[in-house]
């Protein structure tokens, strides 16, 4: 069986067991060879048991589980209208401050598969910004317990019910999630050992944040109008 007709068995299950029957709040999908599932979070729990126990749909595996934050989305730092061949400062200005929409903020992308019957889906789910929280699945798939715990730490996304959400990643005591699109790109506090103190202390961030562009090559036909300057002739003895 192809692709495409494995695909086309997945529609009709989800169309037949989920968007018809349980939830038609739902949106389904299909592109580049894919099924994204989007779904309500007050509805993510029963619609993922569904998908797991449910045995013509059969997805016994989660093979992942991430955070996204949609407040920048679609902005680009290297966009601009005009570069100046100065070989610096390519990079757009983007000193406004960041105005996501709040009730879709956030979202969790699942990954599931579905070995007996050899297709996989792709689920996500919006959340708020002010309450960042849904359901944990860990009580379906036992793999989603560090990854939700990744997802917690690095965009402050809660899962109720999870056993032991806790940090993974960042340091005893870290304050703020990293992967927000808000969080400073060079931290909040920096750390070093103190010889006198003997102990590593933490002190406010002292280097300067900034964005990492492409440099121009000065010099170059390519950025000359397409003419190539000509070399410079020596002045001639006296």
């Amino acid at each position: 069986m192809s692709l495409e007709d494995r695909l086309d068995d997945l529609e009709e299950l989800i169309e037949e067991h989920i968007l018809d029957e349980l939830c038609e709040e739902c949106a389904m999908v299909r592109e580049r060879g894919e099924i994204t599932l989007t779904v309500p979070c007050d509805r993510l729990l029963e619609i993922m048991t569904l998908l797991r126990r449910k045995a013509a749909l059969g997805f016994d595996q989660c093979i992942d589980v991430c955070g996204v934050d949609y407040s920048a989305w679609k902005r680009s730092e290297w966009e601009v209208e005009s570069a100046p061949n100065t070989g610096f400062s390519r990079g757009a200005d983007r000193d406004e401050p960041l105005r996501p929409q709040p009730e879709s903020r956030f979202a969790v992308v699942y990954h599931l598969l579905s070995i007996t019957n050899n297709w996989r889906l792709r689920v996500k789910t919006f959340l708020d910004e002010e309450f960042p929280a849904v359901d944990s699945v860990v009580g379906l798939w036992k793999s989603a317990d560090w990854f939700e715990r990744e997802a917690f730490d690095l965009f402050g996304i809660l899962f109720k019910g999870h056993p032991d959400l806790r940090r993974i990643l960042t340091d005893y005591g870290f304050v703020g999630h990293p992967f927000r699109k808000d969080f400073p790109l060079v931290g909040q506090v920096e750390m070093r050992y103190d010889e006198e103190l003997g102990r590593v202390v933490y002190e406010p961030v002292s280097i300067e944040a900034r964005v990492n562009v492409p440099r121009v090559v000065r010099d170059d036909c390519r950025y000359t109008d397409g003419v190539k300057p000509e070399p410079e002739e020596e002045e001639a003895d006296g």
